[in-house]
């Protein structure tokens, strides 16, 4: 997938990228990824493993290790800097609503 597939992040997307700020293995994600949302997202398998795939296939995961509990992830270099590039599309968005909307 071409790095143009990835300038708006869905949740998913975005909290996977956030997990793996820390070594962790598909479900360790889920559950830190549920837990940091209140329950309010919760990662199926095929959603996550599909997400691993593509940032695998892009660089923005590697894969650290493999051992009985399963494949372990972290963020690359390239993974933060497009996390980073959200956070600021997010601030971009909530500045132009404080600064536009009317209350």
């Amino acid at each position: 997938m071409a790095r143009d597939q990835f300038q708006t992040l869905t949740e998913p997307m975005y909290y996977t990228l956030l997990a793996l700020g820390q070594v962790r293995n598909g479900a360790e994600i889920t559950a830190w990824v549920s837990e940091i949302t209140g329950g309010r997202i919760n990662l199926g398998p095929g959603t996550l493993y599909a997400l691993l795939a593509q940032f695998l296939e892009n660089d923005f995961i590697t894969r650290v290790e493999v051992d009985k509990k399963g494949k372990y992830y972290k963020i690359t270099d390239e993974g933060r800097e497009l996390l980073e590039e959200e956070v600021k599309r997010l601030r971009l968005l909530i500045d132009n609503y404080e600064n536009h909307f009317d209350k």
